[in-house]
């Protein structure tokens, strides 16, 4: 008989038993629903709702539960449906009847919200530590490079030069946006739910506030419904990998495009590359396509789960069971891409004659002569103008803006001097973009040092 039979006459089906059980992937939740449980059961104690000797001897066989699950020596139950029943049965079975006071004061509804919230505040700081790494990386290879010239692009035109260390400290921002987002989402999800019962909490003197402190949330549920019908942290934790899954993938397209022969930017190491089962020449950047199909994934976790929560009415539904697996999953997914894209980084080796040479070509100094146009009191509109005609003119004769020859320059406009070419000489174009934010060697030294100061290193 289950632990809620009384109501029932007979047992469930087979099928059904199935259908409802949990068990298959919320057992992950093993160690928060102990560690939850015990922090109940010492309270209960306290308060003499229970015995205090009887809390402690729950307390002692949850841990020994604990020790044994964790050994491998417990196998859970599908019949028990979940892991909230399976392990207040394997505790009956250990201890005894003292055991079925555990739940006293307590439903399944704000046991389950306990767990999840538990568990996702310590998957979060655990992605945070994956994230700080692959941060820490960025910002090792962008200090190697702050004088390596490659093109800017806008539409995937070549648009103006900047440096390498420009163009990897943009993926730094964003993955840094990541970061405060989980720790805000952190601080979102550290409200004990553990109290509001059912749905209407309980007529036993429960002492919230002392299971918030034990269990280090930063409060308690200030509404029992909202308490067990909350999965906000979940959504705002697929939300924040989401978006992180979409920088990543955003970042694994450029590194694919840079590792083609067409672009030569950068060589991966063979240690994150594959090959080919039919032409031997071909080295594959198959773990970057990977990130960027697994983003995927991810938006899939989402939206489902957006899609579960979309229509029910307060409190709990069987509904809500759907939050662990595209929470897990999610979870599953960015623990598997960062470390690997990490690795990835780390070890390419970057092609900086290659940048430089692509630099060099599509007119990517043309702004900047147009800018020592209007230095020399041209208005930009019309300096604009010019320069155009430049250019549509070494496109016809096969040139570019370095090549010309002054008479070339003047015969456009007078105005040229042989300064034009110091002025649109790549190594001017970017250290003359001292602008806060911009590709100079002294202003992405400004931000290096600023994003060291954020990681603490």
């Amino acid at each position: 008989m289950k632990l809620w039979g009384g109501r029932f006459a007979k047992e469930t089906d087979a099928l059904t038993d199935h259908f409802n059980s949990s068990i298959s992937f919320d057992s992950r939740l093993y160690k928060q629903d102990i560690i939850g449980s015990i922090a109940h059961v010492m309270m209960l104690g306290k308060r003499s709702i229970i015995k205090e000797e009887e809390a402690l001897q729950i307390k002692e066989g949850l841990l020994s539960l604990l020790e044994a699950i964790e050994q491998g020596n417990v196998t859970f139950n599908e019949k028990a449906e979940d892991i909230h029943m399976n392990i207040e049965t394997l505790l009956i079975s250990r201890i005894g009847e003292v055991a079925k006071k555990m739940h006293t004061g307590r439903s399944r509804n704000d046991q389950v919200a306990l767990d999840m919230r538990l568990y996702v505040m310590e998957e979060i700081l655990s992605i945070r530590d994956l994230l700080h790494n692959l941060m820490g990386v960025l910002i090792k290879v962008a200090k190697d490079h702050t004088e390596t010239i490659m093109p800017g692009y806008t539409h995937l035109q070549r648009a103006q030069p900047i440096t390498f260390s420009h163009h990897l400290m943009a993926y730094f921002e964003m993955f840094k946006r990541d970061y405060k987002k989980l720790s805000f989402t952190l601080d979102m999800t550290s409200s004990l739910p553990l109290g509001s019962g059912a749905l209407a909490t309980t007529t036993y003197p429960l002492d919230r506030e002392e299971v918030a402190n034990t269990l280090g949330f930063l409060e308690v549920c200030a509404n029992s419904i909202d308490g067990v019908s909350d999965r906000d942290f979940c959504l705002d934790l697929l939300y924040n990998l989401s978006v992180m899954m979409m920088h990543l993938s955003r970042f694994s397209e450029e590194i694919i495009l840079w590792s083609s022969h067409e672009f030569h930017f950068i060589e991966l190491d063979d240690a994150y590359s594959t090959g080919s089962s039919i032409m031997p020449q071909k080295k594959n950047p198959d773990i970057a396509e990977l990130v960027r199909g697994k983003c995927g994934r991810v938006y899939g976790d989402l939206i489902g789960l957006l899609a579960t929560m979309k229509s029910l009415p307060l409190a709990y539904n069987k509904d809500m069971q759907e939050d662990k697996e595209r929470t897990f999953d999610a979870i599953d997914t960015i623990k598997m891409c960062l470390p690997i894209f990490t690795a990835m980084l780390d070890t390419m080796t970057i092609r900086k004659d290659a940048m430089y040479k692509a630099a060099s070509g599509g007119f990517t100094n043309a702004t900047d002569a147009a800018d020592y146009l209007v230095k020399k009191g041209m208005a930009f509109r019309d300096a604009h103008e010019v320069i155009g005609k430049l250019v549509l003119y070494c496109v016809t004769h096969g040139k570019d803006l370095e090549s010309l020859s002054l008479e070339e320059y003047t015969a456009i406009h007078p105005i040229f001097e042989t300064d034009i070419y110091e002025a649109i000489s790549l190594a001017t174009c970017v250290n003359e973009r001292k602008v806060k934010g911009g590709p100079s060697k002294e202003a992405v030294m400004a931000h290096l040092e600023s994003a060291e100061a954020f990681l603490g290193v």
